[in-house]
């Protein structure tokens, strides 16, 4: 089955590039990476930590890409990102990434991607990508549960509502 939602992430190349998992999906042809922010479509789904809204499920309606932002989130303007109206923030997962093993809202750019398939129902293609590291199925593992119910919510405001339930 081929790719069903495109991938684009933007780098500016200020993460560490022998950590860099956009890097190795870009390797294997996973992904389209831009090193510059007008070239995002606007169109995209942006994952932005920042967004007023968070994914869900009724999202995968006019999803047709993500974007990742792949970068150091202490160097972005987000103000350069206001021409997006379709910024979505992820919920509460956490992190199966050696770097950051069990921290909650620090995920890898393919972590955070893999994420918002599940949510939209593209399951089969987080698993293709997450299968290029060693320790990016456990990703899957880790969040079961939380990704489940994210994935079965029926509007954002449920999202919000299930990641209360795991933030307390």
């Amino acid at each position: 089955m081929g790719i069903l939602i495109s991938l684009i992430a933007y780098r500016d190349n200020s993460c560490d590039p022998k950590k860099c998992t956009v890097k190795k999906l870009q390797k294997f042809g996973m992904i389209n990476v831009v090193n510059k922010i007008t070239h995002v479509p606007k169109t995209t789904l942006l994952l932005d930590p920042t967004a007023e809204y968070v994914i869900s499920p009724p999202d995968r309606k006019w999803v047709t890409s993500i974007t990742a932002l792949d970068c150091s989130w202490i160097v972005l303007d987000t103000t350069n990102l206001n021409p997006w109206k379709n910024r979505r923030a992820l919920p509460f997962l956490v992190a199966a990434n050696p770097v950051n093993f069990g921290k909650p809202f620090t995920l890898t750019s393919v972590e955070a991607i893999a994420a918002a398939l599940v949510i939209l129902g593209e399951q089969e293609q987080a698993v293709r990508i997450l299968e290029k590291f060693n320790w990016g199925l456990n990703f899957l593992k880790l969040n079961e549960e939380p990704l489940e119910e994210y994935a079965n919510a029926k509007n954002s405001e449920e999202v919000l509502k299930i990641q209360s339930e795991y933030i307390g």
